[in-house]
């Protein structure tokens, strides 16, 4: 692919069923846990991106075989104790945060060192918030600078379990430590800020020792020894991340409609649709069913006759971190001040997302006030763009391509986006699924 994509035209009005690739939170843990089963796990639908590969190459390389065949991927699992730690070993998570930080927690009982390294987006991310709760168990860390990668980690065979507290809202750090936590005797107990919870149902499915309570503002969380984990055959259900993006294109059409079928709405996850809603969309779930401890649906949205701004409440983000570059252009056609605060974590992502959608809203018109952790954007309903502009620098974040398209396809402009190879670390059919909903991308 060239090093960038030209959109001069806004895509036209369309009533359609699309799917969309297999959700990367859960194709990720299905990988990691299926490492170490007991056995061959397979896996349909997974999702075929850099950072799912990522994952695959980092377990081949702690010795464990999987192939793909018609559709499905197999992960021979040698046990819990399955992986084999060469000296000088080199973990590379590439761009991938949720790999870089999950994977710690099965190390943490390496005999010898191990090297974690990323590119250049994830070498600039925090990775002190894993190193300190995981060498609580006895586990020893050396970080650049103490806090990035590379990092050098040294695992314990004398593992003590801890308490710690999870206070960010962050599934990566509280899964990191549910993992050290298997392989730990005695019990761990985990007080967890509310965040997304497939680590926690993919075990409480495959009967390991975990026990949550459910509380207001947060979980509690006990973790004891895990012995054996037993394969795990799944059919990955399709990403809400993904889909937000066709979700946020059609309500900022006219008289569009979209079915988007078969879609993973954990209520952990489903953040984007609680605010979208407040902002009087309708966002109808059809066929909803239950499968391996999560809740699927076909999501219908239709195009809305107006928008409303919103003073989100700071209880959807954990449930939309990872939806609010999109939400943010929902809220630059509303009518009124959108106002969405508590959003630091947000610039411990691949880029420092507040300040790149405020950037693009800029761009485009929009007025907004932005500070580390909260943005005020000043709404025009009659907003259409018909200047030049020019997306790059944006240290390749998958999320900023995908929202600047989106941006280019329904609120016009001439936009010209580099970097597009960004979106295959997460979603690479995202440019084939908007060509046949009638996109014109050069």
């Amino acid at each position: 692919m060239a090093n960038s994509i030209i959109i001069e035209d806004k895509i036209k009005e369309y009533r359609k069923k699309i799917t969309v690739s297999g959700d990367k939170s859960l194709s990720i843990r299905w990988v990691l846990l299926s490492s170490l089963a007991s056995g061959v796990s397979r896996a349909k639908n997974l999702l075929i991106s850099e950072d799912v590969l990522a994952a695959l190459k980092a377990i081949k390389r702690l010795g464990i075989k999987s192939e793909f065949k018609n559709n499905e991927c197999k992960i021979y699992g040698k046990g819990f104790n399955g992986y084999k730690y060469r000296k000088n070993l080199i973990i590379n998570a590439e761009n991938s945060g949720t790999l870089g930080r999950l994977i710690l927690g099965f190390l943490v009982n390496s005999f010898s060192t191990i090297k974690l390294i990323g590119d250049n987006s994830l070498s600039k991310r925090d990775f002190a918030r894993i190193s300190e709760p995981l060498s609580k168990f006895g586990a020893k860390f050396k970080l650049k600078n103490n806090r990035y990668l590379p990092l050098k980690m040294i695992g314990s065979k004398n593992l003590k379990p801890i308490k710690y507290f999870e206070k960010k809202g962050s599934a990566q750090c509280k899964s990191s430590v549910i993992f050290a936590a298997m392989r730990t005797e005695g019990t761990t107990t985990i007080k967890a800020k509310k965040s997304r919870n497939h680590t926690e149902l993919l075990c409480k499915y495959l009967n390991l020792p975990l026990t949550i309570k459910n509380k207001k503002k947060y979980d509690l969380i006990k973790v004891s020894k895990v012995k054996r984990i037993k394969p795990l055959n799944y059919n990955i259900p399709s990403d809400i991340s993904s889909s937000a993006f066709f979700i946020v294109l059609t309500v900022l059409l006219r008289n569009s409609e979209l079915t988007i079928l078969n879609v993973n709405i954990n209520p952990s996850r489903i953040g984007i649709i609680k605010i979208l809603r407040k902002m009087g969309v309708k966002i109808i779930f059809k066929n909803l069913r239950a499968y391996k401890g999560e809740n699927l649906a076909d999501i219908k949205i239709k195009s809305p006759k107006s928008i409303k701004a919103i003073n989100c409440p700071a209880k959807f983000n954990s449930g939309a971190i990872d939806e609010f570059l999109v939400i943010f252009l929902v809220a630059a056609k509303a009518n009124g001040v959108s106002y969405f605060r508590n959003l630091s974590e947000l610039n411990q992502k691949e880029s420092p997302r507040l300040k790149w959608g405020a950037s693009i809203l800029n761009k485009m018109g929009i007025k907004t006030v932005c500070t580390k952790s909260s943005i005020k954007i000043y709404g025009n309903p009659n907003l259409i763009v018909k200047k030049k502009i020019i997306i790059k620098d944006y240290l390749k974040d998958h999320r900023i391509f995908m929202l600047s398209t989106i941006a280019a396809l329904s609120l016009g402009g001439n936009w010209k986006i580099y970097d597009p190879d960004s979106f295959k670390t997460s979603f690479p059919t995202f440019l084939k699924i908007l060509k046949k909903l009638g996109a014109k991308i050069e």
